[in-house]
């Protein structure tokens, strides 16, 4: 294993770069408040793992997809585990992100100059809320289908353009397999890659910036910062109630 880590250390110098994360210093203000952002991303993490296990069984068709999904919770093995917490964790991230917004809005986190973070967080915001309306649709029940109906049907009312927009999401005139085909891959191909290139751009800048203050926040505090690794000590608990949450309440769901 020794000789493993020298390989990599002489190419990468992971060491330095464990150093740089775990030296990492957090304002003394910083509390349970301000994990809302990594519960956040934990929970994606969730929903991409679980999701690419769905689309093992899944099959994009309006003829076969409700019973790939009714096959997968009765049939598979731990089909309905994964299932149940795919649907609760799609919940738990978006009230996440609502009380995250409010977090950085009344903490002032979004003025000046932090504006990027704030526009990159509300794009991940957007494609969050597209997640839940292509992923509602997918397994093709009375409820996706009036729903992809409703969602799709909303552009029209957009002047000069609405019709082609309508018929742009639809695949078509009407609501069929070019529709479902579209919102599969918006769910599994288009919206991931968004969001993950997005996560990806506003941590790197909340890394070069920094974590925002409160609004009465004082630089003297300064003085008291603590490391990354023991405010990840201090938050676990969080992560522990999260998990509590998916074992214990989601996934003694089987439906």
């Amino acid at each position: 294993m020794s000789k493993v880590y020298d390989w990599f250390q002489e190419r990468l110098e992971i060491q330095s770069i464990a150093d740089d994360v775990t030296s990492k210093y957090v304002p003394p203000h910083v509390n349970i408040f301000y994990c809302l952002g990594g519960i956040t991303f934990t929970c994606f993490l969730v929903q991409v793992a679980t999701g690419f296990a769905i689309t093992f069984y899944y099959r994009p068709s309006v003829a076969d997809a409700f019973a790939s999904i009714q096959y997968l919770i009765t049939e598979v093995n731990f089909g309905w585990l994964i299932r149940s917490i795919h649907r609760w964790s799609a919940s738990i991230i978006v009230l996440m992100i609502i009380l995250h917004v409010f977090r950085v809005y009344l903490t002032g986190g979004f003025k000046r100059p932090r504006e990027l973070t704030w526009v990159t967080g509300v794009i991940i915001a957007v494609c969050t809320v597209s997640f839940g309306v292509t992923g509602y649709s997918l397994p093709w029940d009375q409820v996706g289908y009036w729903a992809v109906k409703i969602v799709t049907g909303v552009p029209e009312a957009v002047p000069i353009v609405g019709a082609s927009l309508v018929e742009l999401l639809r695949g078509g005139v009407g609501i069929g397999q070019s529709t479902l085909t579209r919102f599969y891959s918006l769910h599994t191909f288009v919206l991931p890659l968004l969001t993950a290139v997005f996560i990806l751009i506003h941590f790197l800048i909340i890394r070069k910036q920094g974590i925002s203050g409160p609004l009465l926040f004082s630089v003297l505090l300064s003085k008291e910062n603590s490391t990354f690794m023991f405010f990840i000590l201090k938050v676990k608990l969080f992560y522990r109630l999260l998990i509590y949450f998916y074992f214990f309440h989601g996934c003694n769901q089987k439906t």
